[in-house]
């Protein structure tokens, strides 16, 4: 039966135990007698990184739509990460933020981020949904392949990581497989070993490169006065971007990133001279004062890829999320928050409460339109980059017109509370797209100039106005 779901109770294989892996699991516990996670990893003790995910060194925000989604999907969540210790950042407030050659007033906060380590939240996220007695996870377990045809995936074929590549192979028979594998997928390669068709991809690539690492302030001062934090924003005109983001332990990862041909370095004095290309001195005085913790480590992996399963030829019984799904360049930070956005869209498409029965295509459509607007923002954002390849990286008519606006919009939003409010609300998936053409708003784009910035980045907050 092609549904995802049926009247009977299932097995389902879930590929790969990150945080869209173990959030679809979650969901997919309500509906099956058994979800077992497939994860090539041995999860760490704690919240430390993990070799499965190369970007787990580097900046992770959680974004106002993903807290919200988290908090759905596991209720109490939320309090759990603040005592946790992970840094809730006001935005504008308690960041010194640079976007398009002016320094945002520091506003009274209209939204908050996450910023702790990736490792933190995921491993309290794993404690939450691992409790489940119906989840079963193996750890240090390969899928090597699918099984089924061209017309439905009936399980996947794994190996233990331990017995080597040619060894102790078997199968997981599954009445559904969910690819969250992340942006390595090889999803497309085993669906065409099954008989499926080619897979379309659209991909955007800027060639945008990033260097992290972590530093402690002496005696553990903060950036400056009341600032927790420091961005300069990439753009066309600014095309060097990064900063220093807390985490749940007092340290700051700091972030410096360029694009093709001007990579930043891994080499310690090359990182901080690297700094300096941001514009503005503030962080590069912060570091002559701050301890390394760690090396810099790089990171290139940055394009923008979309993939369509939900056309015409993929086989019944594969879902995909997350990253296996789309993936956006991690610069804008939308990665997590679109996880755990598409495992309320799972959850909810999975209900049935519509007159549809809720074939796998239909719920992928659902998951697609889940990661859409961060999407739209991502590669909308990179295809006005210098630089910019692939399949989707054309400008459209369209683009030019919705362009011109937003480029109002950004002029705007740093000195005009109303515009930034609704502005940061699209950007953190807190408000959809059309919050930019509410009647304030509106008026402030079209008929406004924009408001007066700061000359220098204000060292403390404004209490005057929201």
């Amino acid at each position: 039966m092609d549904s995802a779901t049926g009247t009977g109770r299932r097995h389902a294989v879930v590929v790969g135990g990150s945080l869209a892996g173990l959030l679809a699991a979650h969901v997919l516990a309500g509906h099956a007698d058994r979800v077992t996670v497939v994860e090539r990893d041995r999860f760490p003790e704690g919240g430390g990184a993990r070799p499965g995910v190369p970007q787990g060194r580097h900046p992770h925000v959680l974004l106002k739509g993903g807290q919200t989604a988290l908090e759905s999907l596991l209720p109490g969540f939320l309090a759990e990460l603040r005592a946790a210790g992970a840094p809730w950042v006001g935005l504008p407030s308690d960041m010194a933020l640079w976007q398009n050659g002016h320094w945002l007033r520091r506003f009274p906060a209209s939204t908050h981020i996450f910023t702790g380590s990736r490792g933190q939240l995921e491993e309290l996220v794993r404690r939450r949904v691992l409790a489940d007695p119906a989840i079963e996870v193996l750890e240090g377990t390969d899928v090597v392949g699918f099984l089924g045809d061209s017309a439905r995936v009936r399980g996947v074929r794994v190996r233990d990581r331990a017995e080597g590549a040619g060894a102790g192979l078997r199968d997981l028979a599954a009445d559904l497989v969910v690819d969250a594998s992340g942006a390595g997928t090889k999803a497309p390669q085993w669906l065409t070993e099954l008989g499926a068709g080619a897979v379309h991809e659209e991909t955007i690539d800027t060639g945008l490169a990033y260097a992290s690492r972590i530093y402690r302030g002496e005696g553990g001062i903060q950036l400056d006065a009341d600032t927790v934090g420091y961005y300069v924003y990439p753009s066309p005109e600014q095309i060097h971007g990064g900063g220093a983001l807390p985490l749940e332990d007092g340290t700051h990862l700091v972030i410096v990133s360029g694009l093709r041909g001007d990579e930043p370095p891994t080499g310690d004095e090359e990182f901080v001279a690297y700094t300096k290309r941001l514009g503005h001195p503030l962080l590069d005085r912060w570091l002559a004062e701050a301890e390394p913790l760690t090396p810099p480590f790089g990171f290139r992996r940055t394009s923008n890829v979309r993939r369509r399963y939900d056309l015409p030829g993929t086989p019944a019984g594969f879902l995909a999320t997350g990253d296996a799904l789309c993936t956006f360049n991690p610069i804008y930070g939308q990665g997590m928050a679109i996880a755990a956005m598409s495992a309320v869209a799972l959850r909810d498409a999975l209900a049935g409460t519509g007159r549809r029965t809720p074939t796998t295509r239909r719920v992928q459509r659902v998951l697609l339109a889940a990661s859409r607007q961060a999407w739209d923002i991502s590669a909308g954002a990179d295809r006005q980059m210098p630089g910019a390849v692939g399949t989707a990286a054309a400008i459209r008519p369209a683009d030019r017109v919705s362009g011109w606006y937003l480029r109002r919009v950004t002029d705007r939003s740093p000195g005009d509370p109303v515009v930034g409010r609704a502005f940061r609300a699209v950007l953190t998936l807190a408000e959809p797209v059309t919050a930019l053409f509410a009647p304030p708003v509106l008026r402030a784009v079209l008929f406004g100039a924009p408001a007066p910035t700061p000359a220098q980045p204000q060292s403390s907050r404004e209490l005057d106005r929201a």
